[in-house]
């Protein structure tokens, strides 16, 4: 079942009840990139769109790397279609938190992300979160960037997580590890 998208915060109780919600898929075929993350958070699957909590760093990072000329909000995430952008995740589900997610879920995520690129044809995926790419891809030592394996015939790249729980990665790194990814693709 789907969180019913939504511009205004939802209430404490409607974030408790997002357990296990899933968040559409901003997604169409020939896509620059498709950014893949973990799974949505109980605040964005209650808000019904991607990386929607306050704290989380993603927007701000989007633009400072230059793909969009203004820090969109989560309800104008359309706008990154004109951009080549999208925006999938790995997992469906909403939880609390990734820790929550079962290497079994990761993996079968890496699977369904596999027919995601040979239906729509990215010509990258970035997967945001390298932790998650680690067990996803059984990938125990890959580092963020470049990754030299493709996905459904889509080329791989890996990010850090901007959650704002995470951090090991704060503002600057992030905006140059996604700028570094903007300058690959464009």
């Amino acid at each position: 079942m789907r969180g019913k998208p939504s511009n205004r915060p939802p209430s404490r109780e409607e974030v408790l009840a997002a357990v296990n919600l899933t968040v559409r898929d901003l997604i169409a075929p020939d896509l620059s990139v498709l950014l893949c993350g973990i799974n949505p958070g109980l605040y964005s699957a209650a808000t019904g769109h991607h990386f929607a909590r306050p704290g989380n760093r993603f927007w701000r990072a989007l633009h400072a790397a230059g793909f969009t000329d203004r820090v969109l909000k989560p309800w104008e995430e359309t706008e990154l279609l004109a951009n080549g952008v999208g925006i999938t995740n790995l997992v469906a589900r909403a939880t609390a938190g990734a820790a929550e997610l079962t290497r079994g879920e990761l993996i079968a995520g890496r699977d369904r992300l596999e027919r995601k690129a040979a239906r729509y044809r990215p010509r990258w995926i970035a997967i945001v979160g390298i932790g998650a790419y680690r067990v996803a891809f059984e990938r125990p030592r890959a580092t963020i960037g470049k990754q030299l394996e493709l996905l459904g015939g889509s080329r791989l790249w890996v990010l850090p997580n901007p959650s704002g729980l995470n951090a090991n990665h704060q503002m600057p790194e992030l905006t140059r590890a996604f700028r570094a990814l903007r300058n690959t693709i464009f």
